[in-house]
């Protein structure tokens, strides 16, 4: 068992040629481990950084990233994000709240591991997101990603809330406030390469601490949503 995980940790000279990759980033021993068996059940290969992370997430190639959000993160994401071959890479957080992982929202984490880390939790969010990681965008038509979003009601209340999920049509949004189904609202809110955008929408789910919202069609600014979302999968 253990010289399988080696293998699987290996340096990036020993994956497949074409091989999707992710960089596991200065995690524990036991976290590299479970997330290694994760996402080897899906043909993903891990590669273990664990010094001078921010270099070889600038200069080297990865499909996705997994990092602790702790102290020295943000100078990690944004060599990711600022690199030309990781811009669009699928950030994971390892920690933390959302609530917490908002502060790093500009760097726009598509999605979280909650410590502590259990082996079904863990693998219940690498099978929702690993055909992102296998460029399977096409399939995919929802983009993990979380961000903070405005939403204000007709009646001018304002409620804070963090997406979870991005559409072209809509955005599934978690927030403890309380929303009904079938109300008008326009959200605001940035994501990466997309300067702050406003979008009118209706509220057509809700459940325990999170709603879903689906954009409203005549809005010209859901166009920008989709280009925005069009340029993500094809890059």
């Amino acid at each position: 068992m253990e010289k399988a995980f080696g293998t699987a940790l290996a340096p990036a000279p020993s994956a497949k040629k074409g091989a999707a990759r992710v960089a596991l980033v200065e995690l524990k021993e036991s976290s590299r481990y479970l997330l290694t068996e994760c996402f080897r059940q899906f043909g993903i290969e891990t590669v273990l950084v664990s010094s001078s992370a921010a270099e070889r997430l600038r200069q080297e190639k990865f499909e996705a990233c997994v990092l602790n959000l702790a102290p020295g993160a943000e100078k990690i994401m944004e060599s990711a994000r600022t690199s030309a071959s990781n811009s669009r890479l699928v950030l994971y957080g390892l920690g933390g709240s959302a609530h917490e992982a908002m502060r790093y929202s500009k760097y726009g984490i598509n999605a979280m591991f909650q410590e502590p880390l259990e082996r079904p939790a863990a693998l219940k969010l690498v099978r929702a997101t690993h055909m992102l990681v296998l460029h399977e965008f096409r399939r995919y038509v929802r983009i993990p990603i979380m961000t903070e979003v405005t939403v204000v009601s007709n009646d001018g209340r304002r409620i804070s809330a963090s997406s979870l999920e991005l559409s072209s049509g809509g955005m599934s949004l978690k927030s403890s406030e309380d929303v009904s189904t079938g109300m008008n609202v326009e959200i605001s809110f940035s994501l990466l390469t997309l300067p702050r955008v406003n979008v009118r929408g209706a509220v057509t789910w809700r459940k325990t601490k999170s709603f879903g919202l689906r954009f409203d069609p005549t809005d010209t600014n859901r166009q920008k949503v989709k280009e925005w979302i069009d340029a993500y999968l094809e890059s």
